[in-house]
C-alpha cells in the first residue's frame, strides 16, 4: 500500500482526537493481577499503591461485541484512526511515575491521539499511531504513559525478519514458560480480545504464527517486575520498552538485566531460548 492508497491524510485527521476513562481502582484487579504474575493469593486493600504498568488493568474501554473487527479488536474508526491494515501491535511505551495510584480511589485517564506516519518497510507498509495517555486523582498528575502502535500488511509465507543478538553479561536471569492460561487471565485482566492471543486457528491461519502470541506488554510487565525484585527499595520513576520479536505460547522466555547505574537507569532485555532479542526496555529508579 501507498500513501494514496491509504488515504494518509484522512487518518492523520484523527491527531488530536481524545477520550477519557474513569475508574474507581478495585483492589480485586490488583490481587487477580498479583495472582498471575506473582503466584501471590492474598487479597489487596484499599489505600495500597498500585505497581507500574499495572494500571493497564484498568480503564479499560468495552467496546459492545458487536463492534469488534474481524481481529477481535474494536473496529476501527473510533477514537483510532480506521488504518487499512490487517495487522496491530503495540509495540512499544515510554511511561512516567510521578505519584503512587491508590487502590480504591477513583481516577480518571485521558487519551489523545498526537501523531500519525508512515512508513515503508521491506515487508510493505506500515502505520504508526502514537498515543499519550494521563492518569489522574482529581488535579494530581500521577502517570503519563506514550504508547506506540504499528499497523502492518498481512504476513508473507516464509516471511521472518532476522534474530537480533540481546546484550551481553547479564547480572540477573529470570526465566518464564507463559503458557495458554496464563495469557487468558491477561486477557481478561485486561479486557483483551485480541485473537491472536487464544483463538489458535486464527492466530496460525490467518496471522502465520505458530502459536498463540504472547502479550507484548505482559513481557513489559515481567521484566519491570524483575528489575525490581533485584533493586529492592527503590521506586520506579521511568520506564520504556520496545517490542523487536514476537513470542509464542510454550517458549522459553528470559528477563534480564544489568546492574543499575550511578543515575538510576537499568537496561533489561528479554531474549527467548534461541538467545533472539524479544525486547529492550531501561527503567529509571529513584
Amino acid at each position: 500500500m501507498t500513501e494514496e492508497t491509504l488515504d494518509f491524510d484522512h487518518l492523520r485527521s484523527w491527531i488530536g482526537r481524545t477520550e477519557t476513562h474513569d475508574d474507581l481502582m478495585s483492589p480485586w484487579t490488583a490481587s487477580a493481577l498479583a495472582a498471575t504474575l506473582r503466584n501471590e493469593e492474598r487479597p489487596w486493600q484499599a489505600g495500597q499503591a498500585l505497581p507500574p504498568l499495572w494500571h493497564w488493568c484498568y480503564f479499560l474501554p468495552t467496546a459492545p461485541e458487536n463492534r469488534l473487527g474481524p481481529d477481535g479488536h474494536p473496529a476501527r474508526g473510533g477514537f483510532l484512526p480506521p488504518v487499512p491494515l490487517p495487522r496491530r501491535m503495540w509495540a512499544g511505551s515510554q511511561l512516567e511515575f510521578f505519584a503512587p495510584l491508590p487502590l480504591g480511589a477513583a481516577a480518571r485517564k485521558t487519551s489523545r491521539v498526537v501523531d500519525v506516519n508512515l512508513k515503508q518497510g521491506k515487508a510493505g507498509a506500515l502505520v504508526f499511531v502514537k498515543v499519550e495517555h494521563e492518569v489522574h486523582a482529581g488535579a494530581t498528575l500521577l502517570l503519563r504513559d506514550r504508547h506506540d502502535i504499528v499497523y502492518r500488511e498481512a504476513a508473507k509465507p516464509g516471511e521472518s525478519a532476522p534474530p537480533q543478538s540481546p546484550p551481553a553479561d547479564a547480572l540477573w536471569t529470570v526465566e518464564h514458560r507463559p503458557d495458554a492460561p496464563l495469557l487468558f487471565r491477561y486477557s481478561a485482566l485486561t479486557f483483551n480480545s485480541h485473537r491472536i492471543h487464544y483463538d489458535h486457528p486464527y492466530v496460525t491461519r490467518v496471522e502465520g504464527y505458530d502459536d498463540l502470541v504472547v502479550h507484548g506488554p505482559l513481557i513489559a510487565t515481567l521484566l519491570l517486575e524483575a528489575a525490581q525484585q533485584h533493586n529492592p527499595g527503590r521506586s520506579v520513576r521511568g520506564y520504556s520498552f520496545k517490542a523487536v520479536r514476537p513470542l509464542t505460547c510454550g517458549r522459553l522466555l528470559r528477563v534480564r538485566g544489568h546492574a543499575a547505574q550511578a543515575d538510576g537507569s537499568v537496561a533489561l532485555w528479554a531474549e527467548d531460548e534461541q538467545g533472539a532479542l524479544l525486547m529492550q526496555a531501561t527503567a529509571r529508579l529513584a
